[in-house]
């Protein structure tokens, strides 16, 4: 029967694995990997056929061009964002700690509600600024994967108004508005999380 040590390298081991899957895509590009998932949720594609064939969506839906499409290209592209924080958070917890916790007769659930999350709060934390704040401004993924009025995010309102309407004090107020808000939450957050040394 191995040990705790021992099956704490073997799923290290293992996280190591899906971190690099994880993370091997990125090294291309932002645009092509978001012009892929064009072609992964195209109507012919397997993707739609297979959800089509399982009845999950109506036999004449669309995918692409839709909220389905904007939301699986951003959590794609931002996925990274939270996982390598999340992940350098765990790594540094002391596999001990587990052991104690189930020792003193915790069931998996309760040691990770009791001890594991709240040693990965910062991690958590992190990963969640990482993730929403370039997601919050984003306009490529909607511009790409959703091309209709309700898939557009408040990026593309601002590019739209700087570039093709040419109107500049909205556009500047938008991006104003956006940092603002941005900027509240964030705050907000920090003070809630209780992690006020990441600012």
């Amino acid at each position: 029967m191995p040990t705790g040590t021992a099956l704490g390298s073997v799923f290290r081991d293992r996280a190591c694995d899906v971190l690099v899957l994880v993370v091997a895509p990125f090294f291309a590009s932002f645009v092509l990997r978001t012009i892929a998932w064009r072609q992964v949720l195209a109507d012919e594609g397997w993707v739609v056929s297979l959800l089509k064939w399982l009845h999950v969506i109506p036999q004449s839906a669309t995918v692409t061009a839709s909220a389905v499409a904007v939301v699986a290209g951003i959590t794609y592209n931002f996925l990274p964002f939270m996982t390598l924080p999340l992940y350098a958070s765990l790594e540094r917890i002391d596999p001990r700690l587990l052991e104690a916790g189930a020792d003193l007769y915790g069931n998996g659930a309760t040691v990770f509600r009791k001890v594991t999350f709240p040693l990965s709060l910062p991690g958590v934390v992190a990963g969640t600024l990482l993730t929403f704040i370039p997601a919050a401004g984003d306009y490529v993924n909607a511009a790409l994967l959703g091309r209709q009025p309700g898939t557009a995010m408040i990026g593309n309102v601002v590019e739209s108004r700087f570039f093709r309407i040419v109107d500049y004090p909205t556009a500047a107020s938008l991006s104003f508005i956006l940092m603002a808000a941005i900027l509240l939450l964030v705050f907000l957050y920090i003070r809630k999380a209780g992690t006020e040394e990441l600012v």
